[in-house]
C-alpha cells in the first residue's frame, strides 16, 4: 500500500478546476497500488496508470537542475516503497504531457518501471501548465531560487500576467515574487551560487542592495572568503563600509560621497519597498532613480506618493 495525497493544493487545484473551493484540501487517503485501474484512454481528472514511454517532456518545465544524487535517493525509495506520489499529466492526442513530477517520471524509467500512476487533468493554456509546474514545484520546495524567479518571469512574458495576477495563482504576496524577479538582476556569478546554494537567498537579497555590480561582486567574493552570515551582510551593506567596495574612489570626498549614496540608497528601498539608486556628483546635486517592474507596481509606488503628499 502507498499513500497518496489527493490535495493538489489551493492555487493547483484553482487553476485545475474554476469552481475550486477557495480552502485548502489537505485530505490524504491509502491507495492500493494494485486497484489503481490503466488509463482507458479518454478519462480526465482522473488517477490512472500510464506507459511511462508515452509520456511527452513538459515544454515549460521550470526545474534547470537536478542533482544525481537527489535522483538516486529517490531511485532507491521508489525501489524500496513504490512511488507515493503519482505524476500529474495532461492528454495530448495520443500521448501524455508531463505537467509535474520529472524527477519521479525520470526515477522511474530509470529503474524500468513501464507504468506509472498519474492524475489526468485538463490543461488547455500554456499559462495554465507553466503555472500548474511552477505551483508543484515551489509547494514541494524542489525550485532553486533562480529557476523559481525566471519561472514568474515567463508566466510575465509569454502569458502575459502581471505580478499581481502571478502572486494569485501561486498563492504569494505580490512583493515576494517582485523580489524573486530582482534575483535575474544579479551578475551570473552571483546566480550560479544561490543555484548551486553556495548562498542563499538571504545574501542575494543583501547583495542587491548595491547599486553596482562591481560592489555586488566585491561582497560576495567577501561572503565566500569570510563565510559571512546574512545578518552580517545586512549591516556591512547598511552601513556603507568602504570594505565593500572595490579601490573605486580616489579621495575621501568620494569615498565618503559613495557612503552616504548606499546610506540614502539603503533608507529609500526600506521606505518603497523596490530597488533605489542615488547618483550624487561632487557640488551636492544628483538623482534619485526608484524601480518598477509592471504597472501594478508602478500605481503601488504613485499611491505611496499620493499619501506621502497628503501628510
Amino acid at each position: 500500500m502507498s499513500k497518496m495525497k489527493t490535495g493538489l493544493g489551493r492555487g493547483l487545484g484553482a487553476l485545475i478546476n474554476p469552481n475550486f473551493d477557495k480552502g485548502v484540501l489537505t485530505e490524504s487517503i491509502t491507495v492500493n497500488e494494485a486497484e489503481i485501474k490503466r488509463d482507458d484512454g479518454e478519462s480526465i481528472d482522473v488517477l490512472a496508470k500510464i506507459p511511462t514511454n508515452n509520456i511527452l517532456p513538459n515544454p515549460y518545465q521550470p526545474r534547470t537542475n537536478f542533482e544525481i544524487g537527489a535522483l538516486d535517493e529517490l531511485k532507491n525509495s521508489i525501489i524500496e516503497n513504490g512511488l507515493i506520489q503519482p505524476i500529474t499529466v495532461r492528454r495530448v492526442d495520443k500521448h501524455f504531457e508531463l505537467v509535474s513530477g520529472e524527477r519521479r517520471l525520470r526515477a522511474s524509467k530509470e529503474i524500468g518501471l513501464k507504468d506509472i500512476p498519474a492524475y489526468i487533468i485538463k490543461v488547455d493554456t500554456k499559462e495554465a501548465m507553466l503555472a500548474l509546474s511552477l505551483i508543484e514545484n515551489v509547494q514541494r520546495e524542489d525550485l532553486n531560487p533562480i529557476e523559481i524567479a525566471t519561472t514568474y518571469r515567463k508566466l510575465m512574458i509569454e502569458c502575459d500576467l502581471s505580478q499581481e495576477e502571478i502572486a494569485k495563482k501561486v498563492g504569494k504576496e505580490r512583493s515576494t515574487i517582485t523580489n524573486s524577479m530582482r534575483l535575474l538582476k544579479l551578475p551570473n556569478k552571483i546566480q550560479n551560487a544561490l543555484i548551486d546554494a553556495t548562498i542563499s537567498a538571504g545574501h542575494a537579497r543583501a547583495i542587491l542592495s548595491l547599486a553596482d555590480e562591481t560592489s555586488q561582486l566585491a561582497i560576495f567574493d567577501r561572503i565566500i572568503k569570510e563565510k559571512l552570515s546574512v545578518r552580517n551582510v545586512e549591516k556591512l551593506v547598511k552601513a556603507g563600509t568602504p570594505q565593500i567596495h572595490t579601490k573605486k574612489s580616489t579621495s575621501d570626498k568620494n569615498s565618503l560621497d559613495y557612503i552616504s549614496n548606499a546610506s540614502i540608497e539603503s533608507t529609500l528601498r526600506g521606505i518603497f519597498g523596490t530597488k533605489v539608486i542615488c547618483k550624487q556628483k561632487k557640488d551636492g546635486a544628483g538623482s534619485i532613480s526608484i524601480d518598477f517592474y509592471s504597472e501594478d507596481e508602478l500605481e503601488r509606488l504613485l499611491e505611496l506618493f499620493e499619501s506621502i503628499d497628503n501628510q
